[in-house]
């Protein structure tokens, strides 16, 4: 029998494939008003009636959508997290997450395990982040899924983890800024600056905070220098780097943090051994798009060591990440 699931191991791929197409198409949103037939879905969606119900019954047998003894597909629990309304959406970040500029690299998983490399350039012409560059779409799809995926865990993060109270915290490489506005939204004494790329601050949130003598954006290049601050946060952010690129990033802040700072790292720290790790899968995206990976508490330490940092805590969470708090070694 192990034989057999081992058959069905390698056809997994299928199922992010419907999981992707299912919310590209939007069928969690028609469902959220009730139940429907295929026929009504495919009216709705302008698919394929029988080809859209072989999809819809794979996804069900995994418990995304529900089908009854009428025919009729149901809305689950499971799925609806794919509407676009719900409380904690995570539709972007599935559209994100299956959209060709992450998938085709993974066909070279083979090249990038034998020759140590990342393979995305090959597929694409250009580094990840030169390519999104230019490509406007692709672009889009990365920072709308980032975000999105990011917005799943930012909660659980802000109850676990008590961020500064006061000071200034800057958001380094923070994109849309999420979690930096749930930490000002949290602490009305703290101030924040998020810096990032010009591109990726076009869509940014801390205009909802509304007093904006409390933020402010500021484009630039964090292998350069990061604005001055008190302390600093990073999520999602060196896994995407190698270690050497990672130790630029960290000396950076390390320079410009006031005294008494803090880095406050926000990623999936590896569980040991054999234990199954979400962190695991997004290493392997990791390692063929780009030139980071996901790290365990000792890997961390070894690179904020040589910034001239330590860790002094890591904090779990209920997401599938951890708060590495690291301050100044001396």
């Amino acid at each position: 029998m192990h034989a057999v699931s081992l058959l069905d191991d390698a056809m997994g791929y299928m199922y992010p494939a419907a999981l992707g197409t299912a919310a590209k198409l939007g069928i969690a949103d028609e469902l959220a008003g009730g139940p429907k037939t295929v026929a009504e879905l495919a009216a709705a969606t302008g698919t394929h009636g029988p080809f859209l119900y072989r999809m819809l019954r794979l996804l069900a047998s995994r418990g995304v959508f529900r089908e009854d003894g009428d025919g009729r597909f149901h809305l689950t629990e499971r799925a609806d997290g794919l509407r676009a309304d719900s409380p904690v959406s995570v539709r972007k970040a599935v559209i994100g997450m299956t959209s060709t500029v992450v998938w085709r690299p993974v066909e070279l998983l083979e090249t990038a395990v034998r020759e140590g490399t990342s393979v995305f350039e090959r597929t694409f012409g250009a580094p990840f982040f030169e390519y999104i560059q230019r490509e406007p779409v692709a672009a889009a799809l990365f920072y709308e899924g980032m975000a999105a995926f990011s917005d799943a865990v930012d909660s659980l993060v802000i109850e676990a983890y008590e961020f500064p109270s006061t000071g200034t915290l800057v958001d380094v490489g923070g994109g849309f800024g999420g979690l930096l506005l749930r930490a000002l939204r949290r602490n009305p004494g703290l101030r924040g600056v998020l810096f990032d790329r010009e591109q990726a601050l076009s869509g940014h949130l801390l205009g909802q905070l509304g007093a904006d003598d409390r933020w402010a954006a500021v484009g630039g290049d964090f292998f350069v220098e990061v604005p001055a601050g008190d302390h600093y946060l990073m999520k999602y952010v060196l896994h995407d780097w190698s270690d050497d690129e990672c130790v630029r990033i960290l000396t950076n802040c390390r320079r410009a943090m006031a005294p008494g700072g803090r880095v406050l790292i926000v990623e999936s720290v590896l569980a040991p051994g054999n234990e199954p790790d979400t962190g695991k899968l997004l290493d392997l995206m990791m390692m063929t798009n780009l030139t980071g990976r996901e790290r365990t508490e000792a890997e961390f330490a070894a690179v904020l060591g040589e910034a001239g940092l330590r860790i002094a805590r890591v904090v779990p969470t209920q997401a599938p990440v951890s708060v590495v708090e690291a301050v100044p070694s001396a």
